[in-house]
């Protein structure tokens, strides 16, 4: 490749013009965006509370997005950006409130907050995930954000997701699964969501047993993500088990029983995307 002669190389007015123009056009074209979801606002003819989210389209533009960055420009940096526009458009639609139980950790939940929702969206902090999920169910379409890995102790607060009129889990956070992401807590969002418009390659389970031993989680760890388990000998406790794409809850509930766990109840409690697993290196996608 031939290099530019010292005359072609551009001068830093006209590198700092053209950065002027694409922020420009790029700001333009967010106000652009902010004209369409108007117009898309009229032709639903309704503000319902909560109608706008979207967790399958959503995940679906997460992976656009990864597939066809390049550059020097971090791809944290541009997963956030694109969170906030579209959870910010979401609220122009359907105004919401973040319910978050800070727990597991205030910074932590903060963070993934605001790295996922930006500042518009108003911020209202819980300690514990059951009265995040009675805060939302209360509500007509707020999000709730409960640590994805279960601590000791904690209550199954998930069992409060098993009658049809509960919220459920919509999504699992980040969906850019990296090892050194800058908001990497794994958080549960919790909210209503038409039925059209889940992502459903992972369903969340909770299952009621009696029995458990370190026998069955061996028996089970090839068949799904166990996320929290009862405290050993407490009959009618609920696990929390997350199922990947392809397989079965009855294929489950079959190994459970043959592992010598007596298995009460089933019921589906959320779904979600898969995540978009990227090297932590230098953020190529490296599988899904």
């Amino acid at each position: 490749m031939v290099k530019p002669s010292q005359s072609e190389t551009p001068s830093l007015p006209e590198l700092r013009r053209e950065i002027d123009r694409i922020d420009q056009a790029m700001h333009g074209l967010l106000m652009e965006r902010g004209e369409i979801i108007d117009r898309l606002i009229a032709a639903k003819q309704t503000q319902e509370t909560g109608s706008a989210f979207r967790p399958a389209r959503e995940a679906e533009m997460m992976r656009r997005l990864v597939e066809r960055h390049r550059g020097i420009l971090p791809l944290d940096t541009v997963e956030s950006i694109w969170r906030v526009i579209i959870s910010t458009f979401t609220y122009v639609q359907a105004p919401f409130s973040i319910h978050a139980d800070l727990s597991a950790g205030d910074a932590a939940m903060r963070d993934s907050a605001r790295f996922h929702f930006g500042f518009t969206v108003p911020f209202i902090p819980h300690m514990g995930a059951a009265s995040v999920v009675a805060a939302v169910s209360e509500s007509k379409g707020d999000l709730g954000l409960v640590p994805a890995s279960i601590m000791a102790g904690v209550g199954a607060w998930w069992s409060a997701l098993e009658f049809a009129s509960a919220p459920k889990i919509i999504a699992r956070l980040p969906f850019v699964d990296r090892a050194d992401h800058p908001a990497g807590m794994p958080v549960f969002v919790v909210s209503r969501a038409a039925a059209e418009a889940m992502a459903k390659e992972v369903e969340v389970w909770s299952v009621r047993v009696a029995g458990w031993t370190k026998s069955v989680a061996q028996a089970l760890a090839p068949l799904a993500e166990v996320l929290a388990v009862p405290d050993r000998g407490f009959d009618g406790a609920a696990l929390l088990i997350s199922v990947p794409r392809g397989g079965c809850i009855d294929r489950v509930a079959d190994t459970l029983v043959k592992a010598g766990t007596s298995v009460r109840a089933t019921a589906l409690v959320g779904s979600h995307a898969t995540r978009y697993r990227v090297s932590a290196e230098d953020a190529v996608p490296t599988g899904r």
